[in-house]
């Protein structure tokens, strides 16, 4: 099956894909006729959690985990191919899907600001930016769960541990406020855990005082947040493509 037509599958593969699309633009373009903020910063996180978390979940819902249950898998691929392949492809569908979806909302929130011109859209380019950046290592993480977990269940899974992470790294970092053991999990949530906190002080100009260095070459902390979640979504990548040749090896032996 070549690239451009596992691409493109991802686009048709659900009708709700293009009814999702649809709905967050209608909900980012109430929010803004509603509220009408006057901070970029407000507009931004808003879309960073929109697009850069649950948009990502609701697409990459069972993007590969369907398939492998259904056995639509053999209908899709009918010649031998490296098994890494279909993790790729269908990432990279996702990937274009978020770029356009979030150049369309940057149009759309632009033609509200000339009919409400509040002068707030100053600076929504990073915030869309880290918006993408944020999909991508979502979904990554997303399409790895979905080669081993069957039908959909893996978007509500990474949901569920996203809100009970969330609140758990907040319990203890309350409770180990002061003490030695709080290095561990602040290294956690730094380096391992979606770069959410990472992206969000990033496009809010703090530019992430904890930024990844290479060696002893500093790089600038806009460089390297983004280099920072890059690494991480091709850390989930590889592990899904690890996960991909392990489940049809398995299936093929």
């Amino acid at each position: 099956m070549r690239a451009y037509e596992l691409i493109r599958e991802t686009y048709f593969r659900r009708s709700y894909i293009w009814i999702a699309h649809l709905s967050w633009l209608a909900v980012y373009g109430v929010f803004w006729w509603s509220f009408v903020p006057t901070k970029t910063e407000t507009t931004g996180k808003f879309i960073l959690v929109g697009s850069g978390l649950f948009l990502a979940l609701t697409l990459s819902a069972g993007i590969l985990g369907d398939d492998i249950a259904s056995g639509r898998i053999c209908v899709l691929v009918t010649k031998p191919f490296w098994t890494g392949k279909l993790y790729l492809f269908r990432w990279i569908g996702l990937s274009l899907q978020a770029a356009v979806h979030l150049l369309l909302t940057g149009i759309l929130l632009g033609v509200l600001d000339l009919l409400t011109p509040k002068n707030s859209i100053e600076g929504l380019g990073v915030w869309l930016l880290a918006s993408w950046l944020l999909f991508n290592a979502v979904a990554a993480l997303s399409t790895s769960l979905s080669v081993v977990i069957g039908r959909a269940f893996n978007s509500l899974l990474l949901l569920v541990v996203f809100v009970a992470g969330y609140l758990l790294m907040n319990a203890l970092m309350v409770l180990l406020r002061g003490e030695a053991g709080a290095g561990w999990l602040m290294a956690f949530v730094r380096y391992a855990w979606p770069p959410f906190e990472l992206l969000r002080k990033f496009a809010g100009g703090e530019y992430g005082p904890h930024a990844l260095t290479v060696g002893r070459f500093s790089l600038s902390h806009n460089v390297a947040c983004v280099v920072h979640s890059l690494i991480l979504t091709c850390v989930y990548g590889v592990v899904g493509v690890l996960l991909c040749r392990r489940q049809f090896s398995r299936v093929r032996d």
